[in-house]
C-alpha cells in the first residue's frame, strides 16, 4: 500500500484526543512510507495529521475545491495542492490517488466521503479497504447502525464486512493490509443485468 486517502475534520472536535489519534497516525504513515491523500485543509484535525508527516519528512497531497482557496484555509506546505473544480471533483481525484482509506473522526463531510467510497466498492467500482479509526468510540453508533442495517436486509452481511474498524492506528492499517475485496458476483450481475 503506497497511498491511503484518509478523511477527516476540518474542527479539532471537542476531545484532544482526536488530535493526537490524527498524530498518531501521521507518524505511523510516515514510518511505512504511505503516502497521505487528503482534503489539503491545514486546519482542524485535516492540519493536524498533514503537518504531523511533513514534520517526519512524510509526502502530503491535499486535494481541495477552487472555492475553499478563497477561505484561506489550504495548506500551503503540502508536498502537492491539487485543486478540484466541485466536491464530488475532489472525491473522484482522492479515490484515484488512494490505495485505501480511513476515516477519523469529523462531521457531515466525513460522513459523506466515507459512504461514497463504500458505496463505490459495494457497487465494485474498487476494491480498495476502508477503515474507520475508532478513536474515544467515536463511531460505536455508526458501527452499531450498519448491523441495524444488515438485519433489516437493506445491506448484504458482505458488504457490512467491508467496513473495517480498529482503536489504535497500527491495527487498522494492519487489517487493511490483510484486506481481501468482497466480490458478490451473483448480486453485481443482477445490478448489470
Amino acid at each position: 500500500m503506497k497511498s491511503i486517502c484518509v478523511f477527516c475534520g476540518s474542527s479539532a472536535g471537542s476531545n484532544p484526543v482526536y488530535a493526537e489519534s490524527a498524530r498518531q497516525l501521521g507518524m505511523l504513515l510516515t514510518v511505512r512510507k504511505i503516502k497521505l491523500i487528503y482534503g489539503g485543509a491545514s486546519v482542524g484535525i485535516m492540519g493536524v495529521l498533514a503537518d504531523t508527516m511533513l514534520e517526519q519528512g512524510g509526502e502530503v497531497i491535499g486535494v481541495i475545491p477552487s472555492f475553499f482557496s478563497k477561505k484561506e484555509i489550504a495548506h500551503n506546505g503540502l508536498t502537492d495542492l491539487i485543486f478540484a473544480e466541485s466536491m464530488h471533483a475532489r472525491k473522484q481525484i482522492m479515490t484515484g490517488l488512494s490505495d485505501g482509506f480511513i476515516a477519523l473522526s469529523g462531521g457531515f463531510g466525513t460522513m459523506d466521503e466515507l459512504f461514497e467510497v463504500l458505496t463505490w466498492a459495494q457497487l465494485d467500482l474498487h476494491q480498495k479497504p476502508i477503515g474507520m479509526l475508532n478513536i474515544n468510540h467515536y463511531f460505536d453508533d455508526l458501527l452499531r447502525f450498519f448491523d441495524h442495517m444488515v438485519a433489516e436486509k437493506f445491506v448484504k452481511e458482505p458488504h457490512r464486512q467491508m467496513v473495517l474498524s480498529a482503536e489504535e492506528p497500527g491495527d487498522l492499517l494492519d487489517m487493511m493490509l490483510d484486506y481481501r475485496p468482497v466480490i458478490l458476483e451473483k448480486w453485481l450481475n443482477r445490478i448489470k443485468a
